[in-house]
């Protein structure tokens, strides 16, 4: 009689033990719901406008994604994977708009903060927070072709080498990075600008590190010189 299949061997994952294998969405959900709320906390010029279309959109697109693939994160469909591109491009994008203006504001010496170094820093922080956020997610979805096939094929094609990885004795075994690794992964490179214990083996992944951490730098050393500038 042929033994089971073993849940730590990519080759021989069944269908339950993917399902057992993935993500709960909760962590995803509130990273979605904090760069929600942050966004509307902007001042008008720098959000998307109305102010309600950043949280319905989000809402919407990340209830399609749970009504979907409800539980776990394991089912892997082609409309799952665009709904997910298209949540966290809107994210993105928008993080992006408030950014730009931010940055041209301080450069241009705008009047809006002329004399609030606190407004600049909070404006500034909700920037870079989102920032932290949104590449987190595009890391979490484009490893290894995201969570769902992470459940099936854990060690298939990585883009990111973890310390898990390099040393599995101190790991659980069948290991498997989840959001939250993904988040590490993007605030250490918002923060010491460097893939520190993760290393990217992927183009693409150190093309996003790249840009991720360029646009930290910029966002972090013009504002908080700019404040230093209103406090003196």
């Amino acid at each position: 009689m042929p033994s089971s299949p073993d849940p730590t061997d990519p080759l021989r994952v069944t269908p339950d033990q993917a399902a057992a294998r993935g993500e709960h969405w909760w962590p995803v959900v509130l990273a979605v719901a904090v760069v929600a709320a942050l966004h509307v906390t902007l001042p008008t010029r720098y959000r998307v406008d109305p102010a309600w279309v950043l949280p319905v959109a989000t809402s919407t697109l990340l209830a399609a994604l749970v009504i979907g693939d409800p539980g776990r994160i394991d089912r892997q469909k082609a409309w799952l994977r665009v709904v997910t591109q298209l949540l966290i491009g809107f994210i993105t994008v928008a993080n992006i708009f408030a950014g730009v203006h931010l940055v041209a504001d301080i450069l241009t010496d705008n009047s809006l903060f002329a004399n609030n170094a606190t407004g600049l820093l909070a404006t500034g922080g909700v920037v870079w927070v989102t920032n932290v956020i949104a590449f987190a997610l595009w890391y979490w979805s484009l490893d290894r072709g995201g969570a769902a096939a992470r459940a099936h094929r854990p060690t298939d094609n990585p883009a990111f080498v973890f310390p898990e990885m390099q040393y599995p004795d101190h790991a659980a075994a069948g290991w498997v990075p989840r959001f939250a690794d993904y988040l590490s992964l993007s605030f250490w490179t918002s923060t010491a600008f460097s893939p520190t214990d993760v290393s990217a083996i992927k183009v693409w992944a150190k093309l996003l590190m790249m840009t991720q951490a360029a646009m930290s730098l910029i966002v972090a050393t013009l504002v908080i010189a700019r404040a230093i500038n209103i406090l003196q």
